[in-house]
């Protein structure tokens, strides 16, 4: 399959010939180039989009200086980053040095076309016209903003064609390692190909979890746990082969594994390079969620009539109710055969036959096996049906696959052990995959319950990472801190904080329900936070997304950054307000700043021991439950400010990156003078400035 990393960037390169109207017919998939590029367009956006009043005091204009200086210097942090980039990736240096020429001299032309002492100031009342050359700026932000757009493009393709790098060292070693034909070279191969797996597992992680797009993550979660599983089956299949070389069910096993592993790997890259073997479209999966989604939206069109209408509602409420009830049946029929299926029985009694060489009790266990795995198939195929989301879809469809596959992997590895009774080898090769198949069901497990938290209302988000490449550090030389799981007394030490924080988490959700703008970008990032919060406290029952100490303190890093950026959008409203109220919400808004940045710096900190990790878990839940307390008393403070000063004109509406600034704010005398944060000068620099400095770990 032959593969463009270029078509497949986390913009589109089409963006590069884009002038600064193009905005909306970008397409951002990943969320490292959103977060670095939507500060710069709306900053320069709102710098160039003020109101033409024809007169400025003299504070205003050097307020616009400000702002003009700064964008020039993030700029030229932002082209220091990018020459560093590009002096590593000697392919992509002249394209990254020319966009990087570009950059800078854009940036310079912003900062002097803004310099209030290139102005003339004819007027003798002290007020002044400004931006005479208005359509210079804009010029100036067209070339940055095309020229920004191009460096990240190019940023992108290095780490899509690391992946794909990777990929191939990868599939090289495997042929190398289905050829081998003694023990000793198998070892040496096979340590290589760990070395490798680990690398392709650290780029491919980081990206998937960058991934903007929700049924790409899940498809690429699915591929990656597959890789992780198979690596171990591989191992014990290949070993058996070494050792058995003329037994057929044992040739049969490790031709599976290897099949599976390819298949995997091209998913990967399918959806890294965003493209289909043979130019072939996605299908999309078949569902009663779908379709009754689908339904929904189409009782929206403006030409129906009312008798068709009235129709279409009643078919909707019944609808719904077939839903509640397939949701209820599918649920429950999962949960009696994942608890019928606890004891692994039939598991148990392949490895005792298989040691026994009885062929005649492993042919029945066998059987039984078989109608077990077509049970879980079914069910899975069921879930499918009430799944709530695209991504937990995908998930259930990589249930069904691992079940159907696994099952006759176990049977041919049961049957090569009751040919060779007395094989170690044979004997761990069953257990490894029997191991698999007991870990899906633990996975099927946790997949009903998240099932059960969207259909009741409840979702853990997945905490974001970034993808693009670092200057001077290369992911495959990062080392895998090692993951911890709580234990159950330490689980029941967290019980009652735990319950605190849900009880606050669905507090937030009641009030965010009480808007009645629900694009509100406060609305927004409330729902955000309290979202993250619900999944930590289903961290400290031992449910949930988050799986380890690591994973919870990677969110919590997370929670504390949406913490600051709400406190910075409320910070923003209250500059718009002249109400009595006012001073309440400076105060809780002093009050949420330093929380987060207590929790950062929690979070980051390092810690070794088993009691050490604990403190910093219940620490982190602590701090999170302040911010919550603090979240419950905002929300309803700024719906009643809202409401009373009748800031209804949608200036916090949550923004879509490229067609609103992130915050449309006043542009008279008084809102610019001394303001110069109105523009997120701050924000501008952070995000330009650390491109590739953003860490995830």
């Amino acid at each position: 399959m032959a593969t463009s990393p270029c078509s497949s960037s986390g913009v589109s390169s089409s963006s590069s010939s884009a002038g600064l109207g193009a905005e909306a017919a970008l397409e951002i998939r990943t969320r490292s180039v959103e977060q670095t590029l939507v500060p710069l367009v709306s900053q320069i956006t709102t710098l160039i989009n003020h109101k033409d009043k024809p007169k400025r005091s003299d504070k205003t204009l050097q307020a616009i200086q400000r702002v003009g200086q700064a964008v020039n210097l993030a700029v030229g942090r932002f082209v220091t980053v990018g020459e560093a980039i590009a002096n590593e990736n000697r392919e992509l240096k002249e394209e990254m040095s020319i966009a990087c020429i570009e950059a800078k001299r854009a940036g310079e032309t912003i900062a002097q076309l803004t310099d209030v002492t290139n102005l003339d100031h004819p007027e003798s009342d002290g007020r002044i016209t400004i931006f005479t050359d208005k359509t210079g700026v804009v010029k100036a932000a067209r070339l940055l903003l095309s020229s920004v757009t191009k460096v990240l493009v190019l940023a992108d393709r290095i780490v899509i064609k690391q992946i794909i790098a990777s990929r191939n060292k990868v599939l090289a070693t495997m042929e190398q390692l289905e050829k081998v034909s003694s023990f000793q070279e198998f070892v040496q191969i096979f340590s290589q190909f760990g070395n490798e797996m680990v690398e392709f597992a650290h780029l491919t992680g980081d990206r998937q979890n960058d991934l903007k797009d929700e049924k790409k993550k899940a498809r690429m979660a699915a591929a990656r746990a597959v890789l992780e599983k198979c690596t171990m089956m591989l191992l014990t299949a290949s070993k058996t082969c070494l050792r058995h070389p003329d037994c057929e069910s044992a040739l049969l096993n490790k031709e599976g594994v290897f099949h599976r592993m390819r298949l995997a790997l091209e998913q990967v890259i399918e959806i890294v390079t965003d493209s289909r073997p043979s130019g072939e479209n996605e299908m999309a999966p078949i569902s009663i969620y779908t379709s009754i989604k689908e339904f929904k939206q189409s009782q929206k069109t403006k030409d129906i009539t009312e008798d068709l209408e009235v129709a279409i509602l009643k078919t909707c409420q019944c609808m719904n109710e077939l839903k509640r009830e397939l949701h209820h049946a599918a649920t429950s029929l999962a949960a009696d055969l994942l608890r019928y299926h606890a004891d692994h029985m039939v598991l148990k009694a392949l490895k005792i036959t298989g040691v026994e060489g009885n062929l005649e009790a492993v042919a029945e266990y066998t059987c039984k096996l078989s109608e077990q795995k077509e049970q879980l198939v079914e069910t899975c195929r069921l879930l499918r049906h009430v799944s709530g989301t695209e991504s937990l879809e995908i998930t259930c469809i990589h249930a069904e696959d691992t079940f159907q596959v696994t099952g006759p992997q176990i049977i041919s590895a049961a049957e090569t052990l009751t040919l060779h009774p007395s094989s170690k080898i044979a004997k761990e090769n069953l257990d490894v995959f029997c191991e698999a198949w007991e870990s899906q069901l633990s996975d099927m497990s946790m997949l009903v319950r998240e099932i059960n938290d969207v259909f009741e209302g409840r979702r853990g988000e997945k905490r974001a990472y970034l993808s693009l490449p670092r200057p001077g550090k290369h992911n495959a030389n990062l080392k895998a801190l090692k993951p911890v799981k709580l234990d159950t007394e330490e689980q029941a030490k967290l019980g009652k904080l735990g319950l605190e924080l849900h009880l606050l988490t669905s507090d937030v959700d009641s009030e965010t329900e009480k808007w009645e703008d629900q694009e509100n970008e406060i609305v927004h990032h409330g729902q955000s936070i309290s979202s993250m919060a619900h999944s930590m406290y289903l961290f400290t029952r031992g449910e949930g997304l988050l799986k380890t100490t690591q994973d919870l303190f990677h969110q919590a890093e997370v929670f504390a950054t949406e913490g600051i950026k709400l406190a910075s959008v409320l910070t923003a409203f209250s500059n718009q307000l002249e109400d009595d109220d006012t001073p309440l919400l400076l105060l809780e808004i002093d009050k949420l700043i330093p929380v987060c940045q207590q929790l950062q710096i929690t979070a980051k900190t390092t810690v070794q021991g088993k009691n050490a990790t604990f403190t910093k878990v219940d620490t982190c839940i602590r701090k999170t439950k302040g911010v919550m307390t603090i979240l419950s008393q905002v929300l309803p403070l700024s719906c009643k400010l809202l409401k009373k000063c009748g800031t209804g004109n949608g200036w916090l509406k949550s923004p879509h990156p490229w067609r609103e600034n992130r915050l449309q704010t006043n542009t008279n005398d008084d809102s610019m003078e001394g303001k110069t944060d109105a523009f997120g000068i701050k924000s501008l620099e952070h995000h330009v400035a650390n491109l590739t400095f953003l860490e995830s770990k």
